[in-house]
């Protein structure tokens, strides 16, 4: 392959473009993740909670968006999105808080779940792939598009990639700056002591787990009504389990989760732009197709190398809490 056709600032500025938004529902659904395991309540099923909330917000887009609320008909599926997220979130808090099962097992079995119930209702309702939303038009900001390569690659994005930038920020301040994350934080370190202290424990896990499966459920819509704007089989990607290696990669910190998110969106985005170049050029992939469909789960495995053995995760992480217990 003619490697000018991508060491040049077009091609780069256009990869840098499509990361930031291809990192979206992936950090989305991290940042969800980081509030849950905070409260010391693992969430395996991450991956289930994105296909229930990217069914359900597509579902709801596709049929708003030629009725009344046509205008805000995708801003609607995004929150129906989210109530499918917390939907999921409900049964995993009620299992693993009230029932106190087996954090692991409960987690998988909510991926059994969402993928299962998911593909059925879309099959039942819509079932045809045809089926598109009209997504969301890019957002100009004013001024700030206008500043060289930046403007185009960060101030001119749909409403999400913005919401998403502002989310972090506030799952930090939320956590690490309100007495609300202190109780959060306390909860998933000691929750015995929390108990003795005056702290809700169930309570607190229950709020953590509705929010974080709430941002992952708003991940899956982002994909499927925003970026695809189309529901299939699969379609997640397993980018669920990547949202749980970057939780361990960001060490519970949403800053570092933006960071690892934005290695994966770049690694996404190159793997569709090499690959669309390669057959453009030679009619045939010059590199195996394969491999570039690798890269972006050969990042996350490296990721997890990396952190491996490191121990920064909340102490009573995946442990139920019995009252009276230590």
């Amino acid at each position: 392959m003619d490697w000018s056709l991508i060491l040049n600032w077009g091609f780069l500025i256009a990869l840098a473009t499509a990361g930031i938004t291809l990192a979206v529902p992936v950090l989305l659904a991290a940042l969800g993740e980081i509030v849950t395991e905070r409260a010391g309540v693992l969430n395996l099923g991450l991956d289930g909670v994105m296909v229930a909330g990217g069914v359900a917000g597509f579902m709801a887009a596709f049929y708003l968006q030629n009725g009344p609320l046509a205008g805000i008909s995708q801003w609607l599926g995004l929150a129906v999105g989210v109530l499918a997220g917390m939907l999921m979130g409900l049964i995993l808090a009620v299992l693993t808080i009230t029932l106190r099962a087996d954090q692991v097992v409960a987690g998988v079995t909510l991926v059994v779940l969402g993928h299962g119930v998911g593909n059925y209702l879309y099959r039942q309702n819509i079932g045809t792939l045809t089926a598109r939303t009209n997504g969301l038009p890019p957002l100009a900001l004013p001024g700030l598009n206008r500043i060289p390569v930046l403007g185009e690659i960060l101030f001119n994005k749909d409403g999400t990639v913005y919401l998403t930038a502002f989310l972090v920020f506030l799952v930090w301040f939320l956590l690490f700056r309100t007495t609300w994350g202190l109780k959060i934080r306390a909860v998933g370190e000691n929750p015995a002591a929390s108990d003795t202290s005056g702290i809700n424990v169930n309570l607190t896990r229950y709020a953590a787990t509705l929010i974080g499966t709430a941002l992952a459920g708003l991940g899956g819509a982002v994909l499927t009504v925003v970026q695809l704007r189309m529901f299939r089989e699969g379609i997640m990607g397993g980018r669920g389990w990547i949202a749980l290696a970057l939780v361990i990669f960001a060490r519970w910190r949403p800053g570092l989760a933006l960071a690892g998110a934005l290695m994966f969106g770049l690694a996404d985005a190159i793997q569709y732009r090499v690959q669309a170049l390669s057959q453009i050029e030679r009619g045939v992939g010059t590199i195996p197709y394969e491999f570039l469909l690798m890269l972006p789960y050969i990042l996350t495995i490296l990721v997890l190398l990396y952190r491996a053995g490191r121990g920064d995760a909340p102490e009573a992480l995946g442990r139920p809490y019995v009252k009276g217990s230590d």
